[in-house]
């Protein structure tokens, strides 16, 4: 029999759940959500209550990212590993990131689009925020450290042929898309229940009554709309994130060529009642329910919706106990990881009162794998009522000698774990003092570029009054001008009758006279002094014995 307590933090939540495996039955011994300021105080009291001391503890990642590449599949173990390194190192360079800074794993599935080729699931954190979830459980045992997007999908009742879509609405959204069994795509969506929850808590100052309220809200779809009662009068503030993930799941399906069965809904936001009725009006071709642990039965003493509370944190427990991708485990191995696996595979007994310890090999324990049992008392058998010869003298000072190096050394590894974690700390803080400045610069930069947009926007308005001003004197100018020009130029016997400014610089001129030729002479004067551009005229009337023409043009 093994347990596994599984813890999913996220920022004033953490969820967790006991779960404990025997042969292949799955239980949920203890669960719960907590609210907390000090995240090291919630955890030893989520301990303590759980009784975990020993109990290894298997928590979520967080702010990885997913990239994908496609490899052929016809390359050995080998090139292929390879590979797919030199292509997340090209990835790297190419965004300016720190290969050396960031803990990656993989995984692999057929490629849908191309049958030749293999697509790599790919996902990388950076080591510093790795170190930084581990700090609160320096001093219990963590097993595994893994991405909630791909651990997520242990709980789900898997089915052959059956392409699956599980919406983990928490802190931030996750869709996982699986195909064939296997994690195909993770999708990570902004929007999720810290939206909400922050919404609500901004009224009512509490995150743990935000959440009841959201466990009490009910969405009334289209289909049995009924008018909404005080109980959901918090629905404006649950509403448009749910409409955001629903929208944003939509694109992604309409983008992707994988053809979804079924859509699972998971995470702090699926409490709300009648969420899988509101999703379904979405997706009219997809099935959409809500995520329930395979191995739990419904039945009058079960209240499933207290499970499914818990779903992120049930799924880290099971990853912990190898369930789902095993390859996914962030945390860095240690030499005492090596040393429980090394106790795990064997059965160590000793103290018999008979001393008949027996060393048996092939032997079968409870979950039907066979163990070895070692009796040491079968390699140290002294009596001590007589005299000790060379052999067992020079064994006694040998496990002496052993034993005090294995004190020194357990005592030196631990002052420099402390040391190194000491270290960390101070890293951190370091870090966090640094992040705080540049965000200082970045507010004042900010506002300094603020201060700029202004003052260029005010140039920009001075410098159009300054061009308006000249336009209007030039403008004021340019009919007096004219006249003047006109008077100083117009033909002996040609009579000017109207001069009119229609638009801006637009005039037309009406003149009359009795003979062409004076007129013809009149618009060239025009022209070729520059009093106007663009000049042109009627071809002229006559009325009487005077002709009558029309000039146009612009003034210059």
């Amino acid at each position: 029999m093994s347990s596994c307590l599984g813890i999913y933090i996220e920022p004033n939540i953490i969820k967790y759940a006991k779960v404990t495996k025997e042969r292949d039955i799955l239980t949920v011994d203890s669960f719960g959500i907590k609210f907390y300021d000090k995240i090291g105080e919630a955890i030893k009291q989520i301990i303590s209550d759980t009784y975990s001391y020993k109990t290894p503890i298997s928590i979520n990642l967080s702010e990885e990212t997913y990239q994908y590449f496609s490899m052929f599949s016809l390359l050995n173990k080998n090139d292929l590993r390879k590979a797919i390194e030199t292509e997340f190192e090209s990835f790297c360079t190419e965004k300016g990131y720190n290969r050396n800074a960031l803990e990656t794993r993989y995984a692999l599935v057929n490629d849908l689009d191309d049958k030749e080729k293999i697509k790599v699931v790919y996902i990388s954190a950076n080591k510093n925020t790795i170190n930084t979830i581990m700090q609160p459980f320096t001093e219990y045992k963590v097993s595994t450290i893994s991405p909630i997007g791909v651990s997520i999908s242990n709980i789900a009742n898997l089915k052959e042929k059956e392409n699956i879509l599980i919406i983990n609405m928490e802190e931030k959204t996750t869709l996982t898309t699986i195909v064939d069994n296997k994690i195909y795509s993770v999708e990570k969506l902004e929007e999720g229940s810290s939206n909400v929850l922050d919404s609500i808590n901004v009224k009512e100052n509490s995150y743990s009554k935000a959440y009841e309220i959201c466990k009490n809200s009910t969405i009334y779809t289209m289909e049995g709309k009924e008018l909404q009662d005080e109980a959901n009068e918090y629905l404006e503030d649950i509403m448009p994130t749910l409409y955001k993930i629903a929208s944003g799941t939509q694109e992604i399906l309409s983008n992707s060529t994988v053809k979804i069965d079924r859509i699972y809904l998971t995470g702090t936001l699926s409490v709300v009642n009648n969420i899988d009725l509101y999703f379904q009006e979405f997706f009219k071709t997809e099935k959409c329910e809500i995520l329930k642990p395979f191995f739990i039965k419904d039945s009058l003493k079960i209240n499933m919706k207290d499970y499914i509370e818990v779903n992120s944190a049930i799924s880290l427990a099971m990853q912990g106990l190898e369930y789902g991708l095993k390859d996914m485990n962030f945390k860095q191995r240690t030499w005492k990881d090596d040393l429980n696996n090394i106790f795990a595979s064997l059965n160590i007994t000793t103290g018999k009162k008979d001393g008949e310890n027996k060393q048996k090999e092939g032997k079968e324990g409870k979950d039907g794998k066979k163990k070895l049992s070692v009796d040491f008392s079968k390699f140290f058998r002294f009596d001590l009522k007589e005299k000790l010869d060379a052999t067992e003298r020079w064994l006694l000072r040998t496990a002496g000698g052993i034993l005090f190096l294995t004190i020194i050394y357990s005592a030196f590894s631990m002052y420099l774990s402390y040391s190194i974690n000491i270290k960390n700390i101070q890293v951190q803080e370091v870090e966090q003092d640094t992040l705080k400045q540049i965000a200082a610069v970045e507010s004042d930069i900010s506002k300094a570029n603020t201060k700029t947009s202004e003052y260029e926007g005010l140039t920009e308005n001075l410098k159009n009054i300054r061009s308006q001003v000249q336009d209007d004197e030039r403008n004021k100018k340019a009919i007096p001008n004219l006249l003047t020009k006109i008077m100083f130029s117009i033909p002996q016997g040609v009579q000017v009758t109207s001069i009119e400014n229609t638009s801006e610089n637009r005039v037309i001129i009406n003149a009359q006279s009795e003979k062409y030729e004076q007129l013809g002479y009149f618009k060239t004067v025009l022209k070729t002094q520059g009093i106007l551009t663009n000049v042109v005229s009627t071809a002229g009337t006559k009325d009487g014995d005077l002709i009558r023409i029309t000039i146009e043009g612009e003034l210059p």
